[in-house]
């Protein structure tokens, strides 16, 4: 009997919906919360472990910690939600919602208003697609590498490297229907990056996979140059 040969694992070219989620709430510095009754818009004032626990600090006489401490059975049920922008100004500017619901309760490891988060089920939208991510995968999965410096690379690529851009374009073109307007750099991970193709009514995206997955924004740059070295030779 003949034994074929073991095929290799494929690289991943994307995060998995775990590590978007991560990233998402990694670099997200506001929420929104919903609670029985009450809707609350939180600026700076929560954090996550390197498990993935939120974690909120409201202020010790806002009606949420008082809310919690009132609360039956002493957990509140929440929904919280948070949306990720693209930093460049492109059309349609959400590329992702991310909703965590589950109970706050006071965290007893922290200061008298340290409210922790009891996750219950996570769902993570796009434009493409709604999934629910598990919890083992919320806690197994880590923030990509470039998430927090995403916005500043991304920035950077589109107001002061008109020459890489351009070259990025050319590399997608190819790949969109004909007849776009402009192109903007529109996400950027350890695995590649992504561009938003404009036309008069509507638009397109397309994905760069990298050659090598980038460990840091330094080897995110290097990526990038690869990609474009065929076009420079």
């Amino acid at each position: 009997m003949s034994t074929a040969a073991a095929t290799p694992p494929t690289e991943p070219t994307a995060p998995t919906a775990a590590e978007q989620v991560r990233s998402v709430i990694a670099r997200a510095v506001s929420l929104s919360l919903t609670t029985q009754g009450q809707a609350y818009d939180l600026i700076g004032m929560h954090s996550v472990s390197r498990r993935g626990r939120i974690t909120l600090h409201p202020q010790a006489d806002s009606p949420l910690a008082a809310q919690v401490e009132h609360a039956p059975r002493g957990s509140l049920a929440a929904l919280l939600e948070f949306t990720d922008i693209t930093p460049t100004a492109t059309r349609a500017r959400v590329r992702a919602r991310v909703r965590v619901s589950g109970w706050l309760a006071p965290d007893r490891r922290g200061d008298a208003t340290t409210l922790r988060l009891d996750t219950a089920r996570v769902t993570l939208s796009t434009p493409a697609e709604t999934v629910e991510v598990g919890l083992d995968e919320m806690t197994l999965a880590s923030p990509d590498p470039l998430a927090i410096e995403e916005a500043e690379m991304l920035t950077h690529l589109a107001d002061a490297h008109e020459d890489m851009l351009a070259g990025l374009v050319a590399l997608a073109g190819p790949h969109v229907p004909r007849g776009f307007t402009r192109a903007v750099p529109l996400a950027l991970d350890r695995h590649g990056i992504t561009l938003r193709c404009e036309y008069r009514i509507g638009h397109c995206d397309v994905r760069l996979p990298f050659p090598v997955p980038a460990r840091n924004a330094a080897e995110a740059g290097e990526q990038i140059n690869r990609l474009l070295v065929p076009q420079l030779g």
